[in-house]
């Protein structure tokens, strides 16, 4: 019987081999694709790029590690950082305990046994004593239900299922539906090879500049003497990242107009997600948040010239509810001949034909079609494969009305599972790789803690799931992020439940992690 299965070789279940390896504990990883990168793996679109700079966008768990990977650019692309994560899996020599190309098909606790039955897509199947769902929280498409879909004639993609294969849109009409980051990011790209671009918006995005560079072989090195401390002070952020640029808490009122302004277009020149960071209060009051929301709007009315497709430009919600985007040329890419937006907020896509997409009786004739419409965020890839708990309890089931779980960690009824940047974690508002490291070190602690106990199993107890969903609600509660429909809450994919699932603030969610282990692992239920 191994110690633990992981699902998943991307970063989260790369270093829960490696960590659970150095521990003495026998674990094995199953992975869908054929190599390890997970989100990396499969998002290969154009101009798929991180928004976390590349020097904190990695693993810190090791001084070598980090100190030999050279980085080549401030945000680095798609490319560079799977042959990092493949970089991680050869010095490990991980590969050797990590499965390929066998998809999960489902789990069940056998509680006489105390452990998991692990199936997988033909028939496979392994025992463990502890499973680890290390799937993401953004690794399961979301393909819209558009009628007609599957009638087009001309070649469909996903950009989060990008073939492996070069993509040469040359000389084709191409449509992008969705412009959320990963159509922010390909739109400018997709520009320069086709010969028409139509870009169909349902609701329109913030985006920053990413103001991307070579990276400075001084600053790496600087860095990289104190990597450590560099480290630490970003943790010791709200979102795990950007000590750099230290967050300004002064309320945005009592700047004077010039100060605002200032402060704005400081942090629009340094580019990237630092931009929220211009004021304490532009997440939690919506005043607060319109000054910041209207200085991007003015900038992409300097920006685009047309006045009316500016205007479809300008988002109506408030800056930082959906997830901002960080671009290069995204706005100017609209100031080209041969690229269009389409607004389809009120209407929607009326059917897709196999000539082109139908909006309002009207037929937008293309040869290519790219969708960019983002994931299944969160519980996607946790309830895709059937995973049943203590008397075949569903997971389905248990979150029909929403994910419950203590920590983002552990779901009552489901012993001996753990989830990693699952739903109640801080995971996608934090730099993942920090929230990764977090979850594994404490996730492969607590199964030698319990080694060395004598403790066969581990779960939640009710209370302390009850209460950890309320917390979750009442952080986000206070805050501007449920005011708009995004994928935080689900929002973005028909009929799921709209519950707020990332948990605000790193920090003191780790601190609350730590207390629960020094005390005996306190909301836990230990067999």
């Amino acid at each position: 019987m191994l110690d633990l299965l992981v699902v998943g070789a991307g970063f989260s279940g790369i270093y829960m081999l490696q960590r659970a390896r150095a521990l003495g504990l026998r674990a094995l990883a199953l992975e869908a694709g054929g190599d390890v990168g997970g989100t990396w793996y499969w998002n290969r679109y154009p101009g798929a790029r991180c928004d976390i700079e590349s020097l904190e966008y990695s693993y810190g768990f090791d001084e070598a590690l980090q100190q030999e990977w050279h980085w080549s650019e401030r945000f680095a692309a798609q490319p560079e950082i799977l042959r990092y994560a493949q970089h991680v899996a050869d010095r490990f020599d991980l590969r050797r305990d990590i499965v390929f190309r066998v998809r999960m098909a489902g789990a069940s606790f056998d509680e006489a046994s105390s452990s998991w039955q692990v199936t997988a897509d033909g028939g496979r199947s392994w025992q463990a004593r502890h499973l680890v769902m290390a799937t993401g929280p953004l690794s399961s498409a979301n393909l819209p239900d558009i009628p007609g879909r599957d009638s087009f004639a001309g070649p469909v993609f996903h950009t989060g299922q990008w073939p492996h294969e070069p993509v040469d849109f040359t000389g084709l009409r191409v449509a992008v539906i969705g412009t959320g980051s990963s159509a922010v990011q390909s739109i400018p790209v997709i520009a320069r090879q086709a010969r028409e671009l139509t870009v169909f918006q349902r609701t329109a995005t913030y985006s920053v500049p990413a103001r991307n560079r070579p990276l400075d072989a001084a600053q790496e090195a600087d860095v990289k003497s104190h990597y450590a401390d560099f480290r630490a002070r970003n943790a010791q952020t709200m979102v795990a990242f950007g000590a750099s640029y230290p967050r300004n808490d002064q309320p945005v009122r009592q700047a004077t107009p010039d100060d605002r302004e200032a402060a704005f277009e400081r942090r629009w020149q340094i580019g990237g997600l630092n931009f929220l960071g211009a004021f304490g209060d532009l997440l939690t009051d919506s005043g607060a948040n319109q000054f910041a929301a209207e200085f991007v709007r003015h900038k992409i009315r300097a920006v685009v010239r047309d006045p009316a497709t500016a205007e479809r430009l300008m988002p109506a919600q408030p800056i930082g509810c959906k997830r901002i985007c960080v671009d290069t040329a995204y706005y100017e890419t609209f100031n080209l001949p041969h690229v269009r937006l389409v607004d389809i907020a009120g209407t929607g896509i009326e059917a897709i034909e196999p000539g082109g997409v139908r909006v309002a009786g009207c037929l937008h004739q293309v040869d290519a079609i790219v969708f960019a419409t983002g994931f299944d965020a969160m519980t996607g890839s946790l309830l895709k494969p059937d995973i049943r708990g203590r008397g075949g309890l569903s997971l389905r089931d248990k979150w029909q009305a929403g994910p419950l779980n203590y920590l983002g960690l552990s779901v009552h009824g489901f012993p001996n599972m753990f989830t990693v940047c699952g739903p109640g974690s801080p995971s996608v508002l934090t730099n993942m790789l920090v929230s990764i490291e977090q979850h594994v070190r404490w996730i492969t602690d607590c199964m030698v803690w319990m080694r060395e106990q004598g403790k066969n199993g581990i779960e939640a107890e009710t209370d302390a799931e009850a209460s950890w969903v309320g917390h979750v609600n009442a952080v986000a509660g206070a805050t501007l992020f449920p005011s708009c429909n995004s994928w935080y809450l689900g929002a973005n994919v028909p009929g799921k439940v709209r519950v707020f699932m990332p948990l605000l603030g790193f920090p003191a969610y780790v601190q609350k992690c730590d207390a629960v282990a020094a005390q005996g692992y306190a909301g836990f239920h230990l067999a």
